[in-house]
């Protein structure tokens, strides 16, 4: 009778929440509202210094011709195989992502290609000034307007154009025209003298046109000025070419963007130098787009929504629906009173029989588990994740261990490092202390710290979960993929310094900072994963604490140092230690020539300097005045003053080597 009894009510509440008769002429409102247009409009005549241009690798904005030049020859001496981009600031929408339509636009721009054969240069350091290039009279690799999904990645040099480097996969949305000086075969080039529409992460031009046809030649020294329309609702693309006097149409055809766009994309131009080399020119651009937006109107479950309805609309079918409705729903509260005081008599009787048949037992309540809390996995688990630890899932190794991509039951990607067995037998190290710190790192939650999923301890194994990180660690920005603005640099320090900070508070260390332990997010945001979780098995505690936090601060000194120079330690020409050339610069005064020059124009040199000082400060003596972690965030954020430092290079710096995290080959004595 109970299970009658609630049949009956989900049929009544059923029957009041659907409508009992619809009218097959009803217009059912779209999710959509009204269609708008959204235009787009920039334009510089010229270029100066403080316009919204972002400025990568070797470009500049030039002062003495107000144009755009790739290279920067005035900090280069030998101009051959450089890169450089200039982005327009903001991004531009030129998708709609429900229609898939490609926006309309329309650029114009001027250029010229000069050469440097016989150029005479004078360098910024007095040396060399009648120094003359000996490049061919041919002219080098040309240049390209861009269309983008980043605003801070710079491609290879020589014939990629600053287009593409080894970061752009199959699924790269890019769209380049290139205006090309040199002929590579092995990319399909006609001649020396050629333009190409560039799709997605392919350097082959997929239309070629040889301006030499049209009467053109690119690299005679004139300025060129070349207009590009394309039509998205027709995917119909023209493109001309020549002088403000003298117009040619030297391309027009269908041509679909749309699988090669982003709703928002980055425009701008790339241009770069090989073996030949020549300088870029661009003196003017002008760009417009018109995009098609449909306005979303209210959901029907929200009050707003009820003024887009047509009054007159909606009475007549409140008028049409309310009869029925009503009358049903009086029928069926009939029915449920009658069958509640059937079923009110008949347990009556039961209960009056048999009293003690009727026993209700509390239900147990069960604790329910945080989503995201850090549990234990089984080694099954882990090993069909990885697909058995197939060597294709392999993101990184080192001497400690194998890290893989994985992918979990519940869909979601996790990074699982697997801890090699003999790392601890050879060692020495003690695994049960090591599965202990795992699991007290694995309670700590930090914006700026990669969170833990959880671990596997199981048939000798020590496998430890993280989240996935998806654009990879810094050491493949700062050494290969691109070139990170300098904004984007400061807050990868500023945010390492505020996971270490609060790592120490914790009395917890790091143990194994290094770019490769420095994560970026899908917005670029600096996360420290990687965790060192190696303790000695024997040794006093609080020794151990003690090296690990102080031996943290000296490695983030060197990370800061490698964060504004852009390259690694060891990297140098001739394997010049990076730390030697900080201090051996500081002696000089000349901090700043330590800054990535790649970087362009962009830099903000004040800033950087005292990222190189705070740098420095961390890799003194732990008795001579290296800062705690939360002193370094003070400093970074101007509330104290950095303390001078030595003038000159302190005798010993602490060499710490955050491998095992032990004060391997050097004396600890002023730790104890």
């Amino acid at each position: 009778m109970d299970c009658f009894f609630s049949f009956l009510l989900s049929i009544v509440l059923i029957i009041q929440a659907y409508p009992t008769s619809v009218d097959s002429n009803e217009k059912i409102p779209a999710n959509n509202g009204p269609v708008i247009t959204v235009r787009k409009h920039i334009s510089f005549p010229d270029f100066k210094i403080d316009q919204e241009i972002n400025l990568l690798g070797s470009a500049i904005i030039s002062s003495e011709k107000n144009s755009i030049q790739i290279p920067d020859t005035t900090q280069e001496v030998d101009v051959r195989h450089l890169a450089g981009r200039a982005i327009f600031g903001s991004p531009i929408r030129l998708l709609d992502p429900p229609t898939k339509s490609p926006a309309s636009f329309e650029t114009t721009f001027s250029f010229q290609f000069q050469s440097l054969s016989n150029s005479t240069f004078s360098f910024p350091n007095g040396e060399d000034s009648n120094f003359t290039m000996s490049s061919p009279v041919d002219g080098g690799s040309g240049f390209s307007f861009i269309i983008v999904p980043d605003e801070f990645t710079v491609g290879r040099s020589g014939p990629w154009l600053g287009i593409l480097n080894d970061a752009c996969d199959e699924d790269y949305k890019s769209i380049a025209i290139e205006f090309d000086t040199r002929q590579n075969p092995e990319f399909g080039d006609p001649n020396d003298n050629h333009i190409g529409i560039n799709l997605g992460s392919s350097i082959v031009s997929s239309r070629i046109i040889n301006a030499s046809d049209a009467g053109i030649d690119l690299n005679d020294g004139s300025v060129h000025r070349a207009w590009v329309s394309y039509d998205g609702n027709k995917g119909f693309i023209q493109i001309h070419l020549g002088s403000d006097k003298d117009r040619k149409l030297i391309y027009s055809g269908s041509l679909d963007l749309s699988s090669y766009l982003n709703e928002y994309m980055f425009i701008g131009f790339s241009a770069s130098t090989g073996n030949h080399t020549q300088i870029h020119n661009i003196f003017s651009w002008n760009f417009t787009s018109t995009s098609q937006a449909s306005l979303k109107i209210p959901s029907a479950e929200t009050c707003e929504s009820k003024i887009l309805v047509d009054q007159k609309e909606a009475e007549e079918i409140k008028k049409h629906n309310k009869t029925p409705t009503s009358f049903l729903i009086f029928v069926a509260v009939v029915i449920l009173v009658f069958v509640a005081l059937l079923n009110f008599y008949f347990t009556r009787g039961r209960n009056n029989g048999n009293p003690k048949e009727l026993i209700v037992l509390p239900e147990k309540k069960q604790r329910p588990r945080p989503p995201n809390k850090p549990r234990r996995f089984s080694l099954t688990e882990i090993s069909n994740a990885t697909r058995n630890f197939r060597e294709l899932q392999i993101l990184g190794s080192d001497t400690r261990s194998v890290t893989y991509k994985a992918n979990m039951l519940n869909g979601c990607n996790v990074a699982v490092k697997r801890f090699l067995t003999q790392f601890f037998s050879s060692h020495g190290l003690d695994r049960k202390r090591v599965h202990k710190e795992i699991k007290a790192i694995s309670k700590i939650r930090h914006p700026n710290l990669v969170p833990i999923r959880g671990w596997c301890f199981d048939r000798q194994e020590s496998i430890v979960v993280y989240d996935y990180v998806p654009n990879g660690s810094l050491d493949k920005w700062l050494y290969g993929v691109g070139v990170l603005p300098w904004t984007r640099r400061f807050k990868v320090v500023e945010s390492v310094a505020e996971a270490l900070s609060y790592l120490h508070s914790k009395q917890l260390a790091h143990k194994n900072l290094k770019p490769s332990s420095v994560f970026l997010d899908v917005s670029f945001r600096a996360v420290l994963g990687d965790f060192g979780f190696v303790i000695p098995s024997a040794g006093s505690t609080r020794f151990e604490s003690i090296v690990s936090l102080t031996a943290d601060v000296f490695e983030f000194g060197v990370l800061a140092l490698e964060v504004v120079a852009g390259r690694n330690r060891k990297s140098g020409p001739g394997g010049v230690d990076l730390l030697e050339l900080a201090w051996s610069l500081h002696e000089k005064d000349e901090k700043v020539k330590l800054v990535d020059r790649r970087m362009g124009s962009l830099v903000i040199p004040e800033q950087a300097v005292r990222v190189i000082e705070v740098g420095l400060l961390c890799t003194m003596n732990e008795n001579r005045g290296r800062p705690a972690m939360e002193e370094v965030l003070k400093f970074l954020n101007l509330e104290t003053s950095i303390p001078e430092l030595p003038f000159s290079r302190p005798l010993s710096l602490f060499p710490y080597s955050s491998t095992l995290g032990l004060c391997t080959g050097y004396s600890c004595a002023s730790f104890k």
